[in-house]
């Protein structure tokens, strides 16, 4: 699988997302990943079941420089010491002695960015962490802490579909080498029953979440993490990968209208 490489750390552009997975199903579902080929697990402290993943992936057996972890700390939690406490708590959860990449997930009004990214520098430098990051920052928080703080960000994780325009934001991550990490990029469902998709998917003898996935993956500098608890869904979007869209597959879905956002918790930032 093909990686990314930021910070200097890789992010398989294929990961495992796990919001919404919990108890017994959460653990199945990240050892069953992990067993079919996925190196790149999703989690955060919000999601509640860093614990379920951490025993998904001992019990996967997979040796640990092999994996590739990314978790977050909450937007409630972005003073340096509740930072600190949060990742005490989702290491321990976790049963990991490092995280790979450790997240802001959301911003929050009254952030202090500066020091919240000199909290996760120091973790970084401690060696606890490999490389740190945002998600959910529109451009104009990603300008400030690129380039006003110089915070040496590895990703942006935020919501990217075939019904979501985000090229504006891309853009401004690839003229910083940053990688976009896409959530929901099924569209919460919706691009499987997108007629548009459907057609190209009947024509190349694939599902239409496959070429929604793929439309992704295809992109530069972009990685995609869809949750999927059933090994034949994990499977699924593992075989997104083979899938191969010509020119007009790509002017079809650029047609689509992309104004659907779907997900706003209430505090979400001014993507204008």
């Amino acid at each position: 699988m093909d990686n990314l490489n930021t910070q200097g750390i890789k992010v398989p552009k294929l990961g495992l997302g796990t919001f919404k997975l919990t108890g017994d199903g959460c653990v199945a579902g990240v050892e069953s990943a992990i067993g079919l080929g996925y190196r790149h697990i999703d989690t955060a402290e919000m999601y509640g079941n860093e614990a379920e993943v951490g025993a998904g992936i001992k019990a996967s057996g997979i040796a640990r420089k092999d994996l590739h972890v990314t978790t977050k700390v909450w937007h409630e939690n972005l003073a340096p010491d509740a930072i600190k406490r949060a990742f005490d708590a989702s290491m321990k959860k976790l049963g990991l002695d490092v995280i790979d990449l450790y997240l802001v997930h959301w911003p929050s009004k009254g952030m202090n960015l500066p020091a919240i990214f000199e909290t996760l520098l120091k973790l970084k430098d401690e060696g606890r962490v490999r490389a740190i990051g945002v998600a959910n920052f529109p451009v104009k928080l990603m300008k400030q802490a690129v380039e006003e703080i110089g915070a040496p960000v590895a990703c942006n994780q935020v919501e990217y579909h075939a019904l979501l325009d985000q090229t504006k934001l891309l853009t401004y991550l690839r003229s910083k080498s940053i990688p976009l990490v896409a959530y929901c990029p099924l569209g919460q469902g919706r691009l499987a029953d997108n007629d548009v998709m459907k057609k190209i998917a009947a024509k190349h003898g694939v599902s239409a979440a496959q070429v929604a996935l793929k439309w992704l993956l295809d992109q530069d500098g972009v990685a995609a993490i869809p949750k999927a608890s059933r090994k034949e869904s994990q499977q699924a979007n593992l075989d997104a990968l083979k899938v191969t869209l010509d020119d007009d597959d790509r002017k079809a879905i650029a047609a689509l209208p992309k104004t659907q956002r779907l997900v706003n918790p209430g505090f979400a930032p001014d993507w204008d």
